[in-house]
């Protein structure tokens, strides 16, 4: 195996222990590498902490001048909750820099690399980068738009049904996928689901992980509580008001609600944001415009079908991830993943790319990309990344 190839893939290992921490910062690992041996590894613990290369420098267990130090992503060259990386690099006398991936903020990128160069520091860039990108795609797409990476999460039959007619769905997949859906919570900064959601099924919309799955070496955290709610109909017993929880509980409503009920739910804990209205309910562009100001980088999308189906249609998801259960349960008035108004023509229908396929025992995990071309007649579907 390429040597630059063998580092990087250690430096990605180690980045990936940062999963559900370092939110709205990206995934980085970084290795230091002298005379063929590592003598520093570290990786971006947990937002506001430090970065990467400064964790690797803190672990080295010998001086560091003339090593080479592979990095996931380009070293920056601004400060912010911390000082630049690529300073501390240019003092700790390394010699050469192999990078993943450019910093993808248009305001900073390749600057952290020109600053390396400028100082004699060899730097090669582009080591993975594919794999890079596909695990920071929710820096990506955040530092790029400001608006959160939004994954819309189903789970259904082999039918297509939710629910049975009568509104029963527990449980439609197995333990691996229920646990596995919560190790994408703890991932992103949020969850989301529509009123109709809690009014139903009351969720508790936490972090709950079997003993035998540890993350990083810290507990679990849980995701912010978005609760799409255009009238502000949500009981005041509901389980999202009163679960204790490291994260709080948004109520995203539009002026349609009424100023006593806001206040009643703001003495709970909720926070309410007013939203502006779309057709009679909450404009969901609008709602995630805001929701990035609030350094909300990420919204998981568990919210019944006529919250999917307005999420896709106003063109808000990036990502579908769907179970699909070996069971078949009928029945024409039975829920389905995404409902509302619906397409009228096929060749109208939302496309997916990038599709990949696992399973959790006799369940079946499908993970796609909407495909923004949407080009079904030619199939000229470009990657998400």
């Amino acid at each position: 195996m390429n040597t630059d190839i063998y580092y990087m893939k250690r430096a990605i290992e180690l980045s990936k222990q940062g999963i559900g921490y370092t939110n709205p910062n990206p995934l980085v690992g970084a290795i230091i590498v002298k005379n063929g041996k590592v003598i520093g590894e570290g990786y971006h613990k947990a937002y506001g902490d430090w970065h990467a290369e400064i964790n690797a420098f803190n672990n080295c267990s010998e001086k560091t001048h003339g090593a080479t130090m592979y990095v996931t992503l380009e070293p920056c060259s601004h400060y912010g909750k911390t000082p630049p990386c690529a300073e501390e690099i240019i003092r700790k006398g390394i010699s050469k820099v192999v990078v993943g991936m450019k910093d993808p903020n248009p305001l900073v990128s390749g600057k952290g690399i020109n600053i390396l160069k400028e100082n004699g520091i060899e730097v090669i860039c582009g080591i993975l980068e594919d794999e890079i990108k596909k695990l920071n795609e929710i820096f990506i797409k955040y530092i790029t738009t400001k608006t959160p990476f939004c994954i819309l999460k189903t789970a259904m039959t082999l039918d297509g049904k939710i629910a049975t007619y009568t509104g029963d769905s527990k449980w439609i997949t197995n333990d691996k996928s229920r646990n596995y859906v919560h190790t994408l919570r703890h991932r992103v900064s949020s969850i989301m689901v529509g009123i109709e959601t809690v009014i139903r099924d009351n969720p508790s919309l936490n972090v709950r992980l079997q003993n035998d799955i540890k993350i990083n070496s810290f507990k679990a955290s849980d995701p912010i509580r978005i609760i799409v709610d255009t009238r502000a109909r949500i009981p005041l017993d509901s389980n999202v008001l009163h679960i204790e929880s490291n994260a709080k509980t948004i109520i995203a409503v539009t002026e349609k609600a009424d100023i006593n009920k806001i206040k009643a739910l703001q003495k709970l804990g909720a926070e309410i944001i007013i939203v502006p209205t779309k057709n009679g309910r909450v404009d969901l562009t609008i709602l995630m415009k805001m929701l990035g100001k609030m350094k909300i980088d990420s919204v998981l999308l568990e919210g019944g079908g006529t919250l999917n189906w307005s999420a896709l249609n106003e063109g808000i998801v990036d990502k579908v991830i769907s179970f699909i259960a070996p069971k078949i349960i009928g029945g024409k008035d039975s829920k389905t993943p995404v409902e509302g108004a619906g397409k009228e023509f096929v060749k109208d229908a939302f496309c997916v790319t990038d599709i990949n396929i696992s399973n959790f025992d006799n369940d079946i995990m499908i993970e796609c990309y909407l495909d923004t071309v949407n080009s079904i007649n030619n199939n000229q579907y470009t990657s998400h990344i």
